[in-house]
């Protein structure tokens, strides 16, 4: 067998490494002026969404492609690569299905009060029954708003026609296909916020979505209303979030991602009760990681051999 192929990655786990097999010789993310791998390695395997920046791209120079496992691509200077010529591939589509499902399961988990029942029903005051506590928001014929109705929007909006969900939805352009087929109806964004019992965030993080839930969204939403927020943890201002949740602006919220991700261990938003925050795990099922896994590769595999990745992703 011939030389090891070089390729630096972050913290990919065991089953990475088996699929990879003996080829590549896998070096350990690290971007210091020093770094063995920034100047060895032909491409990068981007798992844990470190950082990819045209200074660092500069600085590899003999980088070949970017695989991103995964479909978010704000760690990685789309315009910096293509102006150099590297080519970036993502795993779009896969992952839509399971993403949509954990937004169904935040909207549920944080309307019906799961976490705080958890929490009571395994402390010492849960004594007997009581049919007058934690009652929470009814799903089925609620008022659901979409921001975001590209891939995973859609597939949220087919899951909340099984609740009988009026479904409300915001993009940036309206979408009448999706009107048509899914029975959806376009919102301008402030009406959206105004009308919805749960607001699902399923955008990508851009110039134009970056802080776009602040103070004055929180105001205008119901007081009863719950934020899910299955996007990046950017696109909600984290402080306004947090005086939201404290003061009674909405009943609750539910986020797989923050900002900062993960959040300082001292920060008051973890003490808060009415919210549920999880690590990041909206496309963490099986089948959907095994599937970003092959992608990655694939798209790895064609931009080493010079060919088109089947992935690509541009700015």
């Amino acid at each position: 067998m011939g030389d090891r192929i070089p390729i630096m990655a972050d913290g990919l786990p065991k089953i990475f490494h088996e699929a990879l097999g003996e080829r590549f010789e896998i070096l350990d993310w690290d971007t210091s002026e020093s770094s063995d791998a920034v100047t060895r390695s032909v491409a990068i395997l981007s798992y844990a969404h470190p950082a990819a920046d045209g200074d660092l791209m500069d600085r590899m120079t003999r980088l070949k492609v970017i695989s991103n496992h995964g479909v978010g691509v704000d760690h990685i200077d789309l315009v910096a690569a293509e102006a150099r010529g590297i080519p970036v591939g993502n795993t779009p589509g896969c992952l839509d299905a399971a993403t949509a499902d954990m937004t169904m399961a935040l909207l549920m988990a944080s309307g019906r009060n799961l976490r705080i029942g958890d929490s009571y029903a395994r402390s010492p005051e849960f004594l007997h029954y009581d049919p007058s506590i934690l009652i929470g928001q009814e799903i089925t014929g609620s008022t659901l708003g979409i921001i975001g109705m590209g891939r995973i929007g859609k597939e949220v909006a087919r899951r909340a026609a099984g609740f009988e969900m009026t479904v409300l939805y915001h993009n940036r352009n309206r979408d009448e296909a999706a009107e048509a087929e899914l029975g959806v109806r376009y919102a301008t964004r402030d009406e959206l916020l105004a009308e919805s019992d749960f607001v699902a965030l399923n955008c990508p993080l851009t110039d134009e979505t970056t802080g776009m839930i602040g103070p004055a969204e929180f105001e205008t939403m119901k007081p009863s209303a719950f934020l899910v927020n299955m996007a990046r943890g950017p696109v909600v201002q984290t402080d306004a979030l947090y005086t939201a949740l404290t003061t009674g602006q909405i009943r609750g919220a539910a986020l797989d991602v923050t900002d900062p991700e993960p959040l300082p261990r001292d920060h008051p938003l973890l003490a808060v009760e009415n919210v549920i925050i999880l690590p990041h795990l909206g496309s963490a099922s099986n089948r959907t990681r095994e599937r970003m896994m092959n992608m990655s590769i694939e798209n790895l595999e064609a931009g080493l051999a010079g060919e088109p990745l089947p992935y690509r992703i541009r700015p």
